[in-house]
């Protein structure tokens, strides 16, 4: 028997699933395709995460095409983080060419094109529908650990959320923050201090500058009204197919604190608003974070310690998460442990520390005795990656160096009309894309701080003097009054019989 027979007979039966599944292409040994050996994934484990690397050029985003394309039409609605600009391409079909024609033929799969229900997003002033969230929602925990805050300055944060709490001042953008803050610090400083405790002023300082800081990476298009409901990326469409919403993000790639912010407080209200599901046949949502290094980039411990934490939980929401990175040694171990999915692209090996990492990145992947995984990750061609699974069980399937089928939709971009288009006839377009400005602490303090003001000039002021006082200090009339004094002064003293004046008799007793 052939080493081939003995791989298929071996391997081949713990692909093949009884429920649901996507087919991801067939698997090769010894530069072979074993069409009777069809790599599938179970729609079951998707809720377990996954991962999708290899160096760029490699097929990476096609992967995530065409993982989406079925997820999708099983009903499965996904969130795509397009940071490239190359995934808009899903919403129409695509077009046959030699080599796609080739491929397919290989694999033994029809190819039928077609596109997918797909709505845009975004994070700042891309064309799409606008993802906002209000400081409220973040919370003073979630919000102090993106900027990076320490114990005593988180303090302050929760202190300052708990004071607006109290008395009705709404935070809905930074600038609510911010003037909460300059009150407190000023006006208010013996109003919060005599319910709540000192503030320490160089704390409020250190958070103001972490303010600015992530301002100036557009944090203040982010954090506001309408706050984005994440119900709405749960739709499917009249044949029953899952939405594809992607977030066009090709502006922020400098930007890595305002894309972490994003993601973490999205992950969160993830989890806060859906229901437990436990083990579901299909996922609710399925999320793929394209150039996933950027969510860690700049993190902190703490930061990542509560991006850990929600991975760990949301699987139990329903919602799976794909990261989508150049090497495995972008996402943290703690994080890369739990990704039960892995789809490994080629890796390039320039430098001796290339040669390292690949041998690091092999060691992350089922021992093989038909595979040598570190040389087999720097021979893969385009479209060719090294997978490793979860079963219906949760077991790990053996590696399989697997040939990717094609997508059905286009691969490449909409042109600037289609995407116009699709953008103008949104449902969520209008529900979203409006600005709202509601009353909250920015406008109730002002107001406040302007009653306190008028109030402390009209206290101090002197009283202005009236008409009659005014004309009654005047020189005509306090002569007008001494006048008055005299003939009232005459005319009582002749009712009584007296006269004004005295006078000496001529004569007298002598």
């Amino acid at each position: 028997m052939s080493r081939i027979s003995i791989f298929q007979d071996s391997e081949s039966p713990k692909y093949q699933f009884t429920g649901r599944s996507l087919t991801l292409g067939c698997a090769k040994l010894e530069n072979e395709v074993i069409t009777d050996f069809k790599v599938e994934i179970p729609l079951s484990t998707f809720n377990r995460h996954g991962l999708i690397a290899g160096a760029t050029g490699t097929g990476k985003t096609k992967t995530i095409q065409v993982i989406a394309e079925q997820l999708s039409q099983n009903g499965v609605p996904c969130l795509l983080m397009d940071i490239k600009g190359d995934m808009s391409g899903i919403a129409v079909p695509g077009t046959t060419s030699t080599k796609l024609e080739e491929r397919m033929k290989s694999l033994g799969f029809e190819w039928n094109p077609r596109g997918f229900p797909v709505e845009f997003l975004s994070l700042s002033n891309e064309k799409g529908v606008k993802l906002r969230a209000t400081l409220t929602e973040f919370g003073p925990v979630l919000f102090s650990k993106i900027l990076h805050l320490n114990d005593t300055q988180s303090g302050v944060v929760s202190l300052i959320f708990k004071y607006c709490d109290d008395h009705k001042y709404p935070l809905l953008d930074l600038k609510d923050f911010k003037k909460t803050i300059q009150y407190l610090t000023n006006e208010g400083k013996k109003e919060i201090e005599s319910e709540y405790g000192r503030i320490d002023a160089s704390s409020t300082a250190t958070i103001l500058r972490k303010i600015i800081e992530i301002e100036q990476q557009g944090a203040e298009l982010f954090f506001g009204e309408p706050s984005f409901d994440p119900d709405d990326l749960m739709r499917v469409d009249q044949q029953g197919r899952g939405y594809l919403n992607i977030i066009r993000l090709t502006d922020i790639q400098d930007r890595p604190k305002l894309f972490s912010t994003f993601m973490l407080g999205l992950l969160a209200e993830i989890y806060a608003s859906f229901p437990e599901e436990g083990d579901l046949e299909l996922p609710k949502l399925v999320i793929f974070i394209d150039e996933a290094h950027l969510v860690f980039k700049e993190s902190s411990r703490v930061l990542l310690d509560q991006i850990e934490s929600i991975i760990k939980l949301i699987r139990s929401k329903g919602v799976g998460i794909f990261f989508c990175t150049q090497s495995p040694v972008d996402i943290p171990r703690p994080v890369l442990s739990q990704l039960g999915l892995k789809i490994q692209h080629a890796l390039r090996a320039f430098t001796a520390q290339d040669r390292k990492d690949i041998k690091q990145v092999a060691e992350n992947y089922p021992l093989s005795e038909f595979y040598k995984t570190d040389e087999l990750l720097t021979q893969l061609g385009l479209g060719e990656a090294i997978v490793t699974a979860l079963n219906e069980k949760g077991v790990p399937t053996p590696l399989v160096h697997t040939l990717l089928r094609a997508p059905e939709s286009r691969m490449d971009i909409l042109t600037d009309r289609e995407l116009k288009q699709l953008t103008e006839f949104s449902l969520l377009a209008n529900k979203y894309n409006m600005d709202l400005d509601s009353e909250s602490a920015y406008e109730l303090l002002t107001r406040k701080l302007q009653s306190a003001e008028l109030s402390g000039k009209n206290s101090t002021a002197e009283p202005q003097p009236s008409i009659l006082e005014k004309t009654l200090n005047s020189t005509i009339g306090k002569t007008a009054m001494r006048t008055a004094a005299v003939v009232l002064t005459r005319s009582l003293l002749g009712a009584l019989g007296l006269t004004g004046s005295t006078r000496k008799k001529k004569g007298g007793l002598f």
